[in-house]
């Protein structure tokens, strides 16, 4: 079976959380449970590196414009590891050429990344921060659910994935005026800390 499925069900998670794609991944080529994992990603520092960014990315997701912020950082990032687990994968299994799978997975994960940060924008804009956790708790066990299930059943997956990225872009220009409040407001604290550093500096205060 061509691992096409499976390349576009780990760029749509890679998108949301590329690191936790990696560590699953990799455990799962580790203990055997299947053999579409390159050995690549199942080495023990790669494991342990992808754990500990995996913790990060667990904190910083659940912190009102820090997860907008880290969003923000890995707009290359994630885009990145979909195309690179897709070209590993196919690598593997021989079955799909290796540009083709790095094109599709860095594009989904892309695209799927952009879901995300815009949706997070869109949250930012209220102050609570109960909507961010779910949020990230929601994310977090549907990218562990989804991967696990496109290692057994990687057709049905893909399907899945495949919707939630359609439904996560309509959402996102449903969501498009609170997207656009929060950059406003983003700019308006910017506008406020550089007009109040100008002021400090010309009154003699001490700059910050």
């Amino acid at each position: 079976m061509s691992v096409l499925p499976l390349v576009f069900t780990s760029g749509w998670a890679s998108g949301i959380n590329a690191y936790a794609v990696v560590l699953l991944l990799g455990i799962f080529g580790a203990t055997g449970l299947t053999d579409d994992v390159p050995a690549s990603l199942q080495r023990t520092d790669v494991l342990i590196a992808a754990a500990i960014l995996f913790l990060c990315e667990a904190v910083a997701d659940k912190i009102p414009y820090v997860d907008s912020i880290w969003d923000a950082v890995h707009t290359v990032i994630r885009p990145l590891a979909g195309a690179v687990i897709g070209a590993l994968l196919a690598g593997q299994s021989g079955s799909l050429s290796d540009l083709s799978a790095a094109a599709l997975g860095g594009s989904t994960a892309l695209a799927s990344h952009f879901v995300k940060a815009g949706t997070r924008m869109a949250i930012n804009s209220s102050p609570e921060p109960f909507t961010n956790v779910a949020m990230s708790i929601a994310e977090d066990l549907g990218v562990a659910g989804l991967v696990t299930f496109a290692i057994f059943h990687p057709v049905p997956a893909a399907i899945i994935a495949a919707v939630l990225l359609a439904l996560g872009l309509a959402v996102l220009v449903f969501l498009w005026s609170r997207i656009r409040r929060f950059l406003h407001r983003r700019a308006q604290r910017r506008e406020e800390k550089r007009l109040a550093s100008e002021v400090r500096a010309a009154t003699g205060g001490p700059p910050r």
